[in-house]
């Protein structure tokens, strides 16, 4: 176990060094530039290389990197001119929000996806089994963007029942939390069928109804507790995405999670503060997925060997 949970580490840091690299090419590569941006279209050639200078973005892009690098090793993510504060402490203040949103959105995915996929199993072949995967395959096929709008117009504004965006009470929540798990309650529904069908078939189910036991008593004790492992690997991996950052839906909402927080870096070409929502972003997944295969390990010994 501990080397399993070293080497997971060691993969960790490699992967976060690769994600470093990549980012700081592709910010760097991008066409604009950061100190014009943070000057204004109407500052002097002058004040923009004075700028420029101060960011430190008249150095070559490998010093400027390894310098990143250094400052990253002491737990400095960098300095972002565009919000004048360190990149660490905003992400953190932001990061509540998208949690927020990720809890919300994992509830919606439950509520949506599992009973769905648990009638679509039980009603086989049924007109219920077809609705349900007409409704899953409408989730897995909805563009989130276009859903959030959808959902803001309808409830919005037509029938103003929700607020338009902003964040802080539970109205706000509403929508945001419905696009999010809505997107994706089709796969768990699909998901669920799929095992569900697989163990209504297998012997200990044929013989648990045999000794006379309820329908809802074989289908709790017997099936979903056989049928629930793939929807709790897909639970581990959509809370890391989430708690990473849903940009699109953040961005529609104006919800102030992290993901929003990237988009405004990437549209004021902030380079240490899209370094460093990035590699928060990843830090997060690549940990929860440790989690998960930690978990798998210490849940099922035949996973050890």
């Amino acid at each position: 176990m501990i080397h399993h949970i070293i080497r997971r580490l060691l993969w960790v840091v490699v992967t976060l060094w690769g994600v470093s690299v990549l980012t700081f090419l592709v910010a760097y590569a991008v066409p604009a530039d950061p100190a014009r941006l943070y000057a204004g279209p109407r500052a002097s050639a002058e004040a923009v290389q004075a700028i420029r200078h101060q960011m430190g973005l008249d150095r070559p892009v490998p010093v400027q990197y390894l310098d990143y690098i250094g400052h990253l090793l002491r737990g400095n993510f960098g300095y972002s001119f565009h919000l004048q504060s360190d990149v660490l402490p905003i992400i953190l203040g932001h990061f509540p929000a998208t949690a927020m949103l990720a809890v919300a959105g994992i509830a919606v995915e439950m509520l949506l996806g599992l009973p769905l996929g648990v009638l679509g199993a039980l009603h086989r072949d049924s007109w219920i089994d077809r609705l349900a995967l007409m409704l899953s395959l409408l989730s897995v096929s909805a563009p989130a963007f276009a859903l959030g709008m959808l959902l803001l117009y309808a409830f919005g504004f037509v029938w103003p029942v929700f607020p338009l965006g902003g964040y802080g009470e539970l109205a706000n929540l509403v929508l945001p939390a419905v696009t999010l798990g809505f997107v994706g309650a089709g796969w768990y529904a699909r998901t669920l069928r799929t095992t569900i069908l697989d163990v209504l078939d297998q012997d200990y189910v044929l013989a648990a109804r045999a000794k006379g036991l309820f329908p809802w008593q074989v289908t709790w004790r017997h099936v979903l507790r056989n049928a629930i492992g793939p929807i709790v690997t897909g639970l581990g991996l959509d809370m890391a995405y989430f708690l990473g950052g849903v940009l699109v839906i953040e961005t529609v909402f104006s919800w102030p999670g992290v993901g929003l927080l990237s988009y405004q870096a990437i549209s004021y070409q902030d380079v240490p503060m899209i370094m460093g929502t990035v590699l928060f972003s990843a830090l997060i997944i690549l940990l929860m997925n440790l989690i998960i295969d930690i978990s798998y390990v210490l849940i099922d010994p035949r996973v050890r060997y």
